[in-house]
């Protein structure tokens, strides 16, 4: 099936990261244009876009690096600034930067110093970064405009010893997606907004927890799921692309999409 992504300019934060890189390479397998976004990876962002194939001959790159911190006003008008100037325009913003802090503490043991990190780097950088691109999209005066938003099953059955970052992809994937969908129609008549929800994601990032066997994370984990298999980053990707097509997905805004093998919140195996 033809996505229709052929040409369409992709701006990715956090797509230097493990998720990011194959979002990125599953919008470049489309035809797309992708900027693949870094805060402190700069090397991993250029390497990247020198390895994603692109659309063919054309005025300008096919997949460029930007930079910038999203948690502040700067560095998010200058990610989107960067990303925009290099395609002539954006139509599509995947926002999957974001950070789950590795050490579990429970509420009474948290800092307002990590609270407000995970915060901002989870919830605030996801603010200043969708309004950056939508003020973009504001000025290409088109009828058409994708947010996706990568958020989490922590934000939707919450995670003990997490409430820091359970809390910030919960305001994400309920409070900003569904209050956006609302507003992205006032500058783009079929502009959609929409986030994919993944659940336990096999990347360097979580190798070290679901190899230790004294955690024994990997069969907790998949207890309470019917498909008894952790998430690649290539099964989050596929699912971001299809929500991001117009064509195959133009009927659909305000939605959360779970990539977690059919994860409940109570034990299906023993």
């Amino acid at each position: 099936m033809d996505l229709g992504l052929n040409g369409k300019r992709v701006l990715v934060t956090g797509g230097s990261g493990w998720i990011g890189q194959g979002i990125c390479r599953a919008f470049a397998a489309e035809g797309a244009l992708v900027a693949v976004h870094h805060h402190r990876n700069e090397q991993a962002a250029k390497r990247l876009a020198a390895e994603l194939p692109g659309p063919g001959p054309g005025p300008g790159p096919s997949a460029v690096a930007v930079g910038g911190d999203l948690g502040t006003v700067e560095g998010a008008e200058a990610a989107v600034s960067a990303a925009s100037d290099a395609f002539g325009g954006l139509d599509i913003l995947v926002h999957c930067a974001g950070v789950w802090p590795p050490e579990p503490l429970p509420l009474w043991r948290l800092s307002p110093e990590r609270i407000e990190a995970t915060l901002r780097v989870d919830l605030t950088a996801a603010f200043l970064a969708a309004g950056a691109f939508l003020r973009q999209l504001e000025t290409q005066r088109q009828e058409h405009g994708n947010l996706v938003f990568i958020g989490s099953t922590a934000g939707i059955f919450g995670e003990a010893d997490h409430a820091d970052y359970a809390a910030a992809k919960s305001a994400v994937i309920f409070g900003l997606v569904r209050s956006l969908k609302n507003e992205i129609v006032r500058i783009a008549p079929r502009g959609r907004v929409n986030a994919v929800s993944p659940g336990w994601v096999r990347t360097p990032m979580t190798r070290a927890a679901l190899e230790d066997p004294t955690l024994d994370l990997e069969r907790r984990i998949t207890r309470t799921m019917p498909l008894r298999k952790l998430a690649t980053a290539a099964d989050v990707a596929n699912q971001v692309v299809l929500l991001a097509s117009d064509t195959a997905s133009g009927h659909v805004s305000g939605q959360i999409v779970t990539v977690a093998g059919g994860m409940e919140g109570r034990i299906l195996h023993e």
